[in-house]
């Protein structure tokens, strides 16, 4: 099953074009994640997006979307690394009603209060240094609107989106107008000429129907849209799923809490359950496991790095 990322550039070099389709690799990130259908189309929406920014960034780190809000929906976060390494989670408040139908507004910004975050996380960080973040208010009733909107007043970048997904697969498209550059070389003709591209591929774009970009492959789709443009068309690259809870990290995180409050949980409930609250992966300790964290480590000393799993 495809889990591609395909880009592409106008003969004119005015617009680029990316196209994705995730299906294995989508289906993993869901397996132990149990969320109403909508929750799951915002959630993989979201996901499509943060892999279609993240193959444009040029250093080693991550994209991270964020939708946050007081709604049925408290939170829905995805990340995206330059590799292509993805992986997404959504949070409902308790009780929490979801309809089989309702906007993004409905969910996430019942107060208005609602936020969309994009931010750019180095893999390496300088001591003290932060990760760019930008934080917008929570526009639109689609993925699609919130981020088009976060693009424009943010970035100043004209961007167009199209997203889908179910429990089965995600994909997305997106089109991006390249900055002019200011040089001599530069005229009124060129700018109307990439003023025309822009304008065509965005009508084109338009044309999509429902389903189309959950049905056909990033060339499948693309030919359909532009089969009259000699776009340049670069080489796939492969999507993956990737969290980076490990048995060994709760184990880590177990022997934080010490060997009482271990033993105290072991007793009352028969076994360790942790689920990782990201991508909610189980993990269970019986008797024995739980017996072995402390073998070796009488001190109870934490492993660096350990804590909470994320």
């Amino acid at each position: 099953m495809s889990n591609i990322l395909k880009k592409y550039l106008t003969p004119d070099h005015s617009t680029r074009m990316q196209a994705l389709h995730l299906e294995s690799a989508w289906q993993t990130g869901l397996a132990h994640q149990n969320l109403p259908p909508l929750v799951v189309q915002l959630l993989g929406e979201l996901a499509a997006a943060a892999v279609l920014l993240a193959g444009n960034i040029k250093f080693d780190g991550s994209v991270v979307l964020q939708l946050q809000g007081n709604g049925p929906v408290r939170l829905i976060m995805v990340e995206c690394t330059a590799a292509l390494q993805l992986r997404a989670t959504a949070q409902l408040r308790e009780d929490a009603i979801v309809p089989e139908s309702a906007s993004l507004q409905a969910l996430l910004n019942a107060d208005q209060q609602g936020r969309f975050t994009v931010m750019l996380d180095p893999s390496h960080r300088e001591n003290g240094a932060t990760p760019y973040q930008g934080i917008v208010s929570l526009e639109g009733d689609r993925v699609s609107d919130a981020l088009e909107h976060y693009m424009k007043h943010s970035e100043q970048l004209d961007t167009r989106l199209w997203l889908a997904a179910d429990n089965k697969q995600c994909a997305g498209l997106m089109l991006q107008r390249m900055p002019i550059p200011s040089s001599p070389q530069t005229t009124p003709a060129t700018t109307d000429a990439a003023n025309a591209t822009w304008a065509h591929c965005q009508t084109l774009a338009e044309t999509l129907r429902p389903g189309e970009l959950l049905a056909d492959s990033p060339d499948t789709l693309m030919h359909k849209l532009f089969w009259e443009d000699d776009l340049l068309a670069f080489d796939d690259q492969e999507v993956s799923w990737h969290c980076p809870c490990t048995r060994a990290r709760v184990a880590d995180m177990l022997r934080n809490l010490g060997q009482a409050e271990v033993q105290s949980i072991l007793e009352e409930q028969g076994q360790v359950h942790i689920d990782c609250n990201f991508c909610g992966k189980p993990y269970d300790f019986d008797a024995v496991d739980c017996a072995s964290l402390f073998l070796d480590d009488p001190a109870q000393t934490p492993a660096p790095g350990s804590g909470t799993i994320h």
